[in-house]
């Protein structure tokens, strides 16, 4: 009875907070006891959005204010409308300190230039490339974390939300929108923030899995129909797809899962699999290779023992082949990062072949993906939960494989006696299994360091093979030998 009472006088409260508090179009979206069972998928008795016209009346109705905490969805989802109309507001109202958490943003980042500085504050949870140069010059930051951890900063209160900005599909004839492109870790930040700010977009393609959410709990909501940032496929080059025929032919078996990231040389592996069986893909996002291989029958997921039959992602980023491909496609689930990047779910995936990329890699082993030196430029994301996974995969026949092209387009190589001075390293030597790059494949398991040089040396380009020689007897006291 005591906690009966708890209850209703908390909904009296809210109800009394939204009456006197807010304008009169927030009526309709006023908070009661039921808004903070925090499930997305259960409607909440009574209550719906406040429906605004223009994305700026919609952070003026939700009261940005001065110290906030601010979430921001990520990747083709990043309602860029909201983040104009967030920043015009915060300059304008001159609020100050706003802080932002966010993975990886598309599009403008208004926020992140220098003179707005003092109004906003972002802080990355995997660095992309429209606030890279604000993190480098101390006006953000960033987190290092893996990505699958990055939900607990919002369940367990590490980071508490004042209002989350998101994009989602249209509410169908029952009330549920989706998440759309980019599930990850926005259901845990939407179930813990105070209030959310939604832009209702056409385009957004509606996936299944954990991306539902019920129009009940978006408290403020803008139709805006743009197209989803898009990534177009670029061909991949002479050594990219070396690399991704060494990774196709030698390492990739019939039946095995995929995890591969976004870029040219996912690409060309993607490619490189035209002729394989019964492929399943358990990955934390995926792009359009994934989308010939299925119309090719390559991509099944009929090995998978989880989730059989179906692709298993968390967010996406692609051309609009793949968002049309994901649109009400229930051979697609889209998952929460902590479960899809879960190393102990990943060990139990079939064949597990994890392929992710890196900046630079040393003699020992040691792999750096998440700085240049000391200057940041990505992020921990999905590499270590992937590598790690497949490295303790339950068959004993994973496949954790870090590829690389040997030399930057200056004709720096690659791989290092030493890693750059401040370099983070990611994957750490002891997980390190598998090296490639067009000149082969460096096999690191159980060798020895003087092994190691040895093999990494000979995937390096040869005109560097010499003075990499030299250098591990420096740093060895040994020549490198197999």
């Amino acid at each position: 009875m005591a906690a009966l009472k708890g209850i209703i006088n908390l909904s009296r409260t809210l109800k009394t907070m939204t009456s006197t508090s807010r304008p009169c179009c927030f009526q309709m979206s006023k908070k009661t006891y039921f808004t903070y069972v925090n499930e997305p998928s259960m409607p909440i008795p009574g209550k719906e959005p406040c429906w605004l016209k223009t994305a700026d009346e919609a952070i003026e109705q939700a009261e940005l204010d001065s110290d906030q905490v601010v979430f921001v969805q990520g990747a083709a989802a990043t309602p860029v409308e909201s983040l104009r109309a967030m920043t015009d507001y915060g300059v304008r109202c001159d609020v100050r300190n706003v802080r932002l958490y966010h993975m990886h943003l598309e599009g403008a980042a208004p926020f992140a230039k220098p003179e707005n500085a003092k109004h906003f504050r972002s802080i990355s949870l995997f660095i992309g490339g429209n606030v890279r140069a604000a993190v480098q010059a101390g006006t953000a930051d960033c987190v290092p974390i893996f990505l699958h951890e990055i939900p607990r900063l919002f369940k367990e209160g590490h980071i508490k939300p004042d209002i989350a900005l998101i994009q989602v599909s249209p509410p169908d004839e029952n009330g549920y929108c989706s998440l759309g492109t980019s599930v990850d870790c926005v259901r845990s930040a939407v179930s813990n923030s105070k209030y959310i700010v939604a832009l209702v977009n056409k385009h957004m393609p509606r996936t299944f899995g954990d991306a539902i959410i019920h129009v009940s709990h978006l408290d403020f909501a803008v139709e805006h129909h743009m197209p989803l940032p898009m990534h177009p496929v670029k061909a991949p080059s002479k050594e990219e797809q070396q690399i991704g025929k060494n990774i196709a032919e030698n390492l990739v078996v019939d039946g095995a899962t995929l995890q591969m990231g976004i870029g040219s040389i996912p690409d060309a592996v993607l490619s490189a699999l035209g002729n394989h069986k019964d492929l399943g893909i358990h990955s934390e996002m995926f792009s359009d290779g994934v989308v010939d291989l299925v119309h090719k029958g390559c991509v099944t997921n009929n090995r998978k023992k989880m989730h059989k039959g179906r692709i298993v992602g968390s967010f996406c980023v692609g051309s609009q082949k793949l968002y049309d491909f994901m649109n009400n496609n229930p051979f697609i689930e889209m998952l929460v990062v902590d479960y899809v990047n879960d190393p102990k779910v990943v060990a139990k995936q079939p064949n597990m072949t994890a392929i992710n990329s890196c900046i630079e890699v040393d003699i020992t082993g040691q792999i750096c993906s998440d700085s240049i030196g000391t200057r940041m430029y990505s992020g921990f994301g999905g590499q270590m939960d992937f590598i790690m996974g497949a490295a303790i995969s339950e068959d004993r026949c994973g496949m954790p494989i870090i590829a690389l092209q040997s030399a930057t387009s200056k004709g720096e190589s690659k791989i290092q006696p030493v890693l750059k001075s401040g370099a983070g390293v990611v994957t750490n030597r002891a997980v390190a299994r598998y090296v490639v790059t067009e000149h082969g494949i460096a096999s690191l398991f159980g060798k020895s360091l003087q092994q190691r040089a040895y093999e990494l040396i000979q995937v390096a380009h040869p005109d560097h093979r010499e003075v990499l020689e030299k250098a591990a007897f420096e740093r060895l006291k040994v020549m490198p030998a197999p």
